[in-house]
């Protein structure tokens, strides 16, 4: 199967604002556009293209993650200690002492804004450490994943920020109010090729512009329900949830291209498959 072509990236978007119930100074910038978006991942699927040339198998995994900060590597190292080898294709190859070290699962990055040194997880045979690859009888796809899957938790509880996060993309920044008051501003977006800076036009292929990634069952809002009230609390995810559904209902105005592109392909392809018949 030929890959859709991915929409343009500057289209219109519909945007809701609401305050916290929590907290009266964290104001909520949502991207209904995004939300409302049949957006999914198609990781393991014919669909799914992988972010480098020839190694499609990969999917976003080709690099390895970067890790946020040292609670994003306290995160990593509890969830280390809970794979066995049952669950990680490279359990011998990265479960040494040091974590940090040829035998270990990270390495040192590029440089950050200080000229410290970052950390990502370690590549191995051309894409990250944890990354299960075809034919292992645990399964293809994250580790750390699988781990979770089996536990029965959330794989955003055990797996790096950027992994779980991504495609959503929150920045958040303090705002100055006329009156001088000061808000804490929350965007939720999606995370399209150009959060990557640069290089993200480099990508072979990039799934939440693609329309053969827009086939999900239900909305993002609800599919990453989890990854949401992770980054921005309960009572406010509640509030979001529930201008989804009255959106919804009132018609979508700024729809997502590649979803209305996936919606046109499956109402042609049960055209044509009526006429077979």
């Amino acid at each position: 199967m030929q890959p859709a072509p991915e929409v343009n990236l500057d289209f219109p978007r519909e945007w809701y604002e609401f305050y916290d119930p929590a907290n009266p100074e964290h104001l909520i910038a949502a991207d209904l556009t995004w939300l409302l978006s049949h957006w999914t991942c198609v990781f393991g699927t014919p669909a799914c293209q992988g972010i480098i040339e020839g190694r499609e198998h990969d999917g976003c995994c080709s690099h390895g993650a970067y890790l946020s900060d040292k609670d994003d590597r306290r995160n990593l190292a509890k969830a280390m200690a809970q794979l066995t080898e049952d669950d990680w294709q490279y359990y011998k190859k990265g479960s040494g002492k040091d974590p940090l070290g040829p035998r270990g699962y990270l390495e040192e990055g590029e440089t950050d804004e200080d000229g410290d040194p970052t950390l990502k997880t370690r590549k191995y045979k051309g894409a990250c450490i944890f990354l299960n690859r075809p034919g292992f009888a645990g399964g293809e796809g994250c580790a750390l994943h699988t781990m979770a899957l089996r536990r029965g938790v959330e794989p955003l509880t055990v797996k790096p920020e950027v992994c779980w996060q991504l495609p959503m993309r929150r920045t958040q920044d303090w705002v100055t109010r006329p009156d001088g008051t000061e808000v804490l501003r929350t965007t939720l977006t999606e995370f399209d090729r150009r959060g990557w800076g640069e290089g993200g036009h480099d990508l072979k292929w990039y799934c939440s512009g693609s329309p053969d990634a827009h086939v999900g069952a239900t909305q993002v809002w609800e599919s990453y329900g989890p990854e949401l009230i992770e980054l921005i609390g309960q009572p406010a995810y509640d509030v979001l949830a529930a201008a989804c559904r009255r959106r919804n209902g009132l018609g979508i105005m700024a729809i997502h291209p590649a979803t209305a592109a996936a919606t046109t392909r499956r109402a042609t392809d049960i055209k044509y498959e009526l006429l077979d018949e």
